[in-house]
């Protein structure tokens, strides 16, 4: 048996997006799809005492509609600064902030060589898994033939990585046809979001969807505590 879970590459992501990667045997970051503004795929919020903050990424996307996700290039690394400098503005007083923050300001000075939104985003993905214990195998849909179809494309990707069950996000009840899975012999389950336990967080009134990095800061090796029981 083996379950497999197929999304876009996020920056930074969620503590949700991180629990449906320790779910999985597999993760498979589904980057040759096309790029989307204003998503999360270059953007994310931490607290601030002055509310939620955008972590923004800028890319070269004027003119290039259609490009992939995969095809997306930063538009230079001021950023890299401007997002250290606002982590660490928010987070220094956080309690494993110090043990953490090196680690993190490591990933960021990486990214000053990469100039694809992709490998950035796969670099934090990777580093903040192996911070927090989690061993998926982190892998690329080009890795893997492609078919034509929105729910025949994600069942060929889990047949073709040998899997037998696929994890969905809940979004994806708008679209997928249930019966193609059905018919390939691929159990699908549904991620559930709700119901995540508070943890000790700055800045007043509990946040859910910020960074990871904000619970990792927050609660250090403790964090999986804070996340769905496997």
């Amino acid at each position: 048996m083996k379950k497999v879970a197929i999304l876009q590459s996020n920056y930074i992501p969620w503590k949700g997006y991180f629990d449906m990667i320790r779910m999985v045997d597999e993760f498979i970051l589904y980057d040759d799809m096309q790029y989307t503004r204003r998503d999360w795929r270059n953007r994310n919020k931490i607290k601030t005492p002055d509310g939620l903050h955008w972590l923004t990424i800028p890319v070269d996307s004027k003119g290039n509609f259609y490009q992939k996700i995969n095809e997306t290039k930063v538009s230079g690394h001021e950023w890299v600064d401007k997002h250290w400098h606002a982590i660490t503005l928010n987070y220094a007083h956080a309690p494993y902030f110090k043990e953490y923050g090196p680690q993190i300001h490591e990933i960021y000075e990486k990214c000053r060589e990469e100039e694809y939104l992709s490998r950035i985003n796969y670099l934090f993905l990777t580093e903040i898994c192996r911070m927090l214990g989690i061993h998926t195998r982190i892998s690329w849909s080009s890795d893997y033939q492609l078919v034509d179809g929105k729910t025949e494309r994600l069942v060929g990707l889990v047949k073709d990585s040998g899997g037998t069950e696929y994890l969905s996000g809940p979004a994806a009840q708008d679209y997928i046809v249930e019966q193609c899975f059905t018919d390939a012999g691929i159990k699908l389950t549904w991620m559930d979001y709700s119901d995540y336990p508070e943890y000790p967080q700055l800045f007043g009134e509990f946040e859910h969807n910020v960074s990871i990095l904000d619970l990792l800061f927050n609660t250090g090796d403790q964090a999986l505590q804070y996340m769905k029981p496997l």
